[in-house]
């Protein structure tokens, strides 16, 4: 059985979100369990194992909810799926991420035609963002399209793209060459000009690399939105998901959490457990305290963005939630994680440990999708303008 906590009652969801919730609980673990340990035997290699997983979620409400649904769905979502198997969040992620510009920007057509495939798992997408010399700096973007008739053709590179090798499609952004506009795109992996120039190792497994564009022709029809609004499209689909990155850092955390209390209990060191010592029960508890804060501010962070999607509060404030959710929850995690490592011991740190496993999981959570240091900017920004809800 796989360890958990129990975490205390929140106002923020609602009935539907503990199905989610109970449903993943009920359906995901074994399959989900099973991919993991084919993986790490060596059974299923990494392609394998992540398109793997994407089929075990695929049909199933959790996905489409990550891809279709509200904010709050998301977040419980992808905290379950983390809890179970951090190398099956990514997929989950990702095919929320990869496909929410057509969600937020696409025609009817471009929605029938690669949106909803990725609900029910039918088609893997990618967010192609990233450049060599365009991280945190969305704007400075290299990559160039060009308008020829009825396609445009672009040039340039993408690196650090999760998915990249496995994705039948990618929302890919680039510039318009010679006015510098940003526009987005669906480019599909069978696209002449179009490869996947480099696969790369993480520091956790997951399907990750760099492409390049060598005058790739895509049809006008698959721009996304105008041109110019590439960039919006863009920082609208990283707002969407950053308080869901802090669900899936509380999803490992509770996980590590979890392993931490079973381990205290059963082991036993001069004589007693472990969890009879004081200072181990005072770690115990900073945990659990550093977990429970965690979670609140992720789904307060989702129900702000549910209520602004609605109409019913304010986009701003919801943004500055969603960066504070994102920032408390991995950098809560990562200390839950190293904690539970140093509980276990000798034990914590064999590879292929629980313990080992989250510790290269969780370090992730703390870069992608705007690192803690922008997180914290965007924070100042908002305290020292005055522009936060509520405050004039």
């Amino acid at each position: 059985m796989i360890a958990r906590v129990p975490l205390l009652p929140t106002p923020f969801l609602e009935a539907r979100h503990e199905e989610i919730a109970a449903f993943a609980r009920a359906s995901l673990c074994d399959p989900l369990t099973r991919i993991d340990d084919a993986f790490a035997t060596g059974e299923l290699d990494e392609d394998e194992a992540a398109r793997a997983a994407v089929k075990a979620l695929s049909g199933s409400r959790l996905l489409h909810e990550a891809v279709l649904g509200e904010a709050r769905s998301l977040c419980v979502a992808r905290r379950e799926v983390a809890w179970i198997s951090g190398f099956a969040d990514t997929l989950l992620a990702l095919q929320g991420l990869g496909s929410c510009p057509l969600r937020i920007a696409g025609t009817p057509e471009q929605k029938r035609r690669w949106l909803e495939p990725a609900a029910f798992g039918q088609q893997i997408p990618a967010f192609a963002l990233t450049e060599p010399e365009a991280g945190s700096d969305a704007r400075h973007l290299r990559t160039t399209a060009r308008r020829d008739g009825d396609h445009y053709v672009l040039d340039g590179e993408k690196t650090l793209i999760t998915n990249a090798g496995i994705a039948d499609w990618y929302c890919l952004f680039a510039r318009i060459a010679g006015d510098g506009k940003h526009v987005a795109f669906v480019v599909e992996a069978k696209t002449p000009g179009f490869e996947v120039s480099e696969r790369m190792e993480a520091l956790a497994p997951h399907p990750i690399g760099r492409l390049a564009l060598t005058g790739c022709r895509v049809p006008a029809a698959q721009r996304i939105g105008e041109e110019g609004a590439g960039l919006d499209v863009a920082l609208a689909t990283l707002d969407r998901f950053r308080a869901s990155v802090g669900a899936a850092a509380v999803g490992l955390a509770l996980r590590a959490l979890g392993e931490t209390r079973r381990h205290l209990r059963s082991r036993q060191q001069f004589g007693k457990p472990l969890a009879e010592f004081q200072l181990l029960k005072a770690d115990l508890a900073d945990s659990f305290v550093a977990l429970e804060l965690a979670h609140l501010a992720v789904l307060r962070a989702a129900w702000a963005t549910d209520e602004a999607e609605a109409g019913r509060g304010d986009a701003k404030a919801a943004a500055a939630a969603s960066s504070l959710a994102k920032l408390e929850a991995t950098e809560a995690a990562q200390s839950i994680v190293d904690r539970a490592v140093q509980l276990h011991g000798g034990r914590g740190v064999m590879k292929g440990s629980i313990p080992e496993r989250l510790y290269r999981e969780v370090r992730a959570l703390r870069i992608y999708e705007g690192t803690s240091e922008i997180q914290r900017l965007i924070l100042a920004r908002e305290l020292l303008q005055g522009s936060l809800a509520g405050e004039g």
